[in-house]
C-alpha cells in the first residue's frame, strides 16, 4: 500500500474527471516512451498499481482507446480531450498517470526524466526494457 506521500489528487482539464491515485514508488517512476503513440502524445507519466487509480467522478465521461496490439487501454476525458491514465503494456498490472493531471505537479517539475524505449517494445522483442534517453528540461534564467 502506498505511504501518505503517494496519495494524489487528480482530474482532467475541465474538471469532468476526477480521480485519487496512490502511486507506487511517489513521483520516482517518472518516464517518458518513445513508442509512436507516446511521441505524439508527449506525456510524463508516474506508476500505479492496479486497483490505485480511484475515479471520483467523470467514469461516464472517460473514453479510451486501444492500438496495436490492444493491450495496453489508453483514457481520456470525451469533454475535453485530456489522457489521464493508461493500463500499461508491459505490464497490465500497472497503469501509468499523466503527472500533469496530479494537483499541484507539473512536468516542468522534473529537470531530468528518463526515456523508455518504446519503439523496441519488450513486449515484441523479447529484451528487457532498455532505457533510450534522458529528457532535460532547462528553465530560462
Amino acid at each position: 500500500m502506498a505511504s501518505d506521500m503517494n496519495m494524489r489528487s487528480g482530474q482532467c482539464h475541465c474538471g469532468a474527471v476526477r480521480f485519487t491515485v496512490a502511486l507506487s514508488e511517489g513521483l520516482n517512476s517518472i518516464r517518458r516512451c518513445t513508442c509512436f503513440y507516446c511521441r505524439m502524445r508527449g506525456a510524463v507519466v508516474v506508476i500505479a498499481e492496479i486497483g490505485g487509480i480511484d475515479i471520483l467522478q467523470g467514469e461516464e465521461v472517460l473514453t479510451s482507446y486501444r492500438f496495436h496490439t490492444g493491450a495496453a487501454q489508453h483514457f481520456f476525458c470525451s469533454r475535453c480531450g485530456i489522457y489521464t491514465h493508461h493500463q500499461r503494456r508491459s505490464d497490465q498490472r500497472l497503469y501509468a498517470v499523466n503527472v500533469a493531471c496530479l494537483d499541484g505537479v507539473s512536468p516542468f517539475d522534473f529537470p531530468e526524466v528518463p526515456v523508455m524505449d518504446g519503439i523496441n517494445h519488450t513486449s515484441d522483442t523479447g529484451k528487457p526494457t532498455r532505457r533510450a534517453g534522458t529528457l532535460r528540461f532547462i528553465p530560462a534564467s
